[in-house]
């Protein structure tokens, strides 16, 4: 029977009926979109209210350590969940929302680009985060972490950019240091070497903009190995291209001016729409159909032994 009280809470339709319970609360199946729901603000089998959740991602990727994100979520809501679920919860999300972004290309990406590399520490060890900017955008077009500061970490870094931008710039602005002069840049690309003091083609805006993460970096030192800053730092991309909106960019976010039409706004929009996956139908077989293994009852027989005769 279709209950009409309950609208769908992924795409809105009436078309929703009673789907059992799960943990004492009643459960419904959207026949239009294929998703079963709870008719409250939580997400399915969780019990923390989206808006908490949504908050933690928030305060993660600004810059709060785990434990401060519980601390706060503690006084502002009284429910101070453990560090391990708040993790669960970065790596759930980061994940989807690193995924809903990979058919979303930028197409008005300027051609002036600004490529820098900071150290940052992780675990007790130093590791070089390496970065590459449009200066018109602000569109944040590849970062990458190495261990080393080569040549071909710098060229991968320009690689990644180019196809992401889906062309070569006119100029690429960098610091002094050596592993950009062999990099193999476009036949038309300008490499300019900024000096400290440049007035012109200079790398302020992007060492600004490491400046910045670095205080969101600083809880990475909590992060056990190369590979978790690797997830916070594609996290990290999807938040500040596609979520936070820039003053300097008349508070639209770095996406927006770069020509994409992404269809969230934050982190709660990113919540919503991770659907719990359609219920999966198992068909039994007839009890008298199921071939059974044949099971040996009682004692084993006792194997024979037999002794090695020596050579006489």
């Amino acid at each position: 029977m279709i209950n009409e009280a309950v609208n769908c809470k992924y795409c809105q339709s009436d078309n929703v009926i009673k789907y059992g319970t799960y943990g004492g609360v009643q459960l419904y199946y959207c026949k239009d979109c294929g998703s079963k729901f709870k008719d409250d603000d939580t997400t399915f089998h969780m019990k923390t209210p989206a808006n908490q959740v949504t908050s933690a991602l928030n305060m993660w990727y600004e810059g709060m350590s785990i434990k401060a994100i519980a601390r706060n979520l503690k006084q502002e809501h009284g429910n101070m969940p453990s560090t391990a679920t708040i993790y669960e919860w970065i790596q759930k999300y980061t994940q989807y929302a690193t995924d809903s972004i990979k058919d979303y290309k930028p197409t008005k990406i300027g051609d002036t680009w600004i490529a820098d590399e900071t150290v940052i520490e992780i675990d007790g060890n130093n590791v070089w985060l390496w970065d590459i900017m449009d200066n018109d955008t602000r569109f944040l077009l590849a970062t990458r972490i190495s261990r080393s500061r080569t040549t071909q970490d710098a060229q991968m870094l320009y690689d990644r950019a180019v196809k992401m931008a889906g062309k070569e710039p006119d100029k690429v602005i960098t610091d002094k240091l050596a592993s950009y002069l062999d990099v193999r840049y476009g036949k038309d690309t300008e490499h300019i070497r900024s000096g400290p003091f440049a007035v012109e083609n200079n790398t302020q805006l992007i060492e600004r903009f490491h400046s910045t993460l670095k205080q969101r970096t600083k809880v990475m030192r909590g992060l056990k190995n190369i590979q978790s800053a690797i997830d916070f730092m594609d996290g990290f991309f999807v938040h500040y291209n596609y979520l936070r909106p820039h003053t300097f960019l008349d508070d639209k976010t770095p996406a927006e001016v770069a020509g994409i039409d992404y269809p969230y706004q934050n982190w709660a929009d990113i919540i919503r729409e991770h659907k719990p996956s359609k219920p999966v139908v198992i068909e039994h077989q007839p009890r008298d159909k199921v071939k059974l293994p044949v099971v040996q009852v009682g004692r084993p027989q006792k194997r024979k032994r037999y002794r090695r005769k020596l050579p006489t």
